[in-house]
């Protein structure tokens, strides 16, 4: 998940309770046929990079589930920490940017060829690149198809980078699905009914109220305020 230069080694307290969960080294997933191998870097000082996050397998059986057309699409991923979810999108057709902040990097090369199908990819080999939110957003494309992030809201200090990155890649009629666990500790909710909605018209899409998780699909405004 992308932090600035500066929040690169936060880590949440303990206390929060969002390493509650013990994860192995190594995961299998299964979405519909379609099996993955996920490696999680645990004391490697990726932090929150490091584990499959539920809000992750929430979006992840949401693209399988939702029998979404991903076949020949171009999709970039934000914060994509393990790239499970992107490595799904890619498995199913899609032709996919992965991105995260440099420390993230080798673990996404790493499942990205671990994940690659004996037939090779349908579309493209997923592409691994560093993107540090509200600094070199505008080194990227705007013709996205998708745009794709599994909890990366989280931090409210990083809110408006992450929008006016949002802006920048989803310029081009994108259309942006963010799953997110709704911590009102951390500002989240209001992430999605008072921030993104400045230029996104937002819909929400999914909710696990067990899971307090809920996915929205957004597009930008034509009138937005694209910075």
């Amino acid at each position: 998940m992308n932090l600035t230069e500066d929040q690169e080694g936060y880590m949440f307290p303990v206390c929060d309770g969002l390493f509650a969960e013990t994860f192995s080294e190594d995961s299998s997933y299964m979405f519909g046929k379609q099996e993955l191998k996920i490696r999680q870097l645990f004391g490697a000082n990726l932090g929150v990079a490091a584990p499959v996050w539920d809000a992750a397998l929430c979006l992840c059986r949401y693209l399988e589930e939702k029998m979404l057309d991903l076949k020949g699409k171009r999709v970039i991923e934000l914060g994509a920490g393990t790239g499970i979810v992107g490595i799904l999108a890619a498995r199913l057709g899609a032709s996919v940017t992965l991105t995260d902040l440099p420390h993230a990097i080798p673990q996404l090369e790493s499942n990205v060829s671990t994940n690659m199908p004996q037939c090779g990819w349908p579309s493209a080999t997923p592409t691994v690149i560093p993107l540090s939110w509200g600094l070199d957003h505008r080194q990227f494309a705007t013709d996205w198809d998708l745009v794709l992030g599994a909890d990366i809201v989280y931090l409210s200090e990083t809110y408006t980078l992450l929008l006016d990155t949002l802006t920048h890649l989803c310029d081009g009629g994108a259309a942006l699905y963010l799953s997110s666990k709704m911590r009102r500790e951390h500002g989240t909710p209001d992430f999605f009914e008072n921030i993104l909605p400045q230029r996104f018209d937002c819909q929400l899409v999914y909710s696990d109220t067990g899971q307090n998780i809920s996915i929205y699909c957004a597009t930008l405004r034509k009138d937005g305020n694209k910075l």
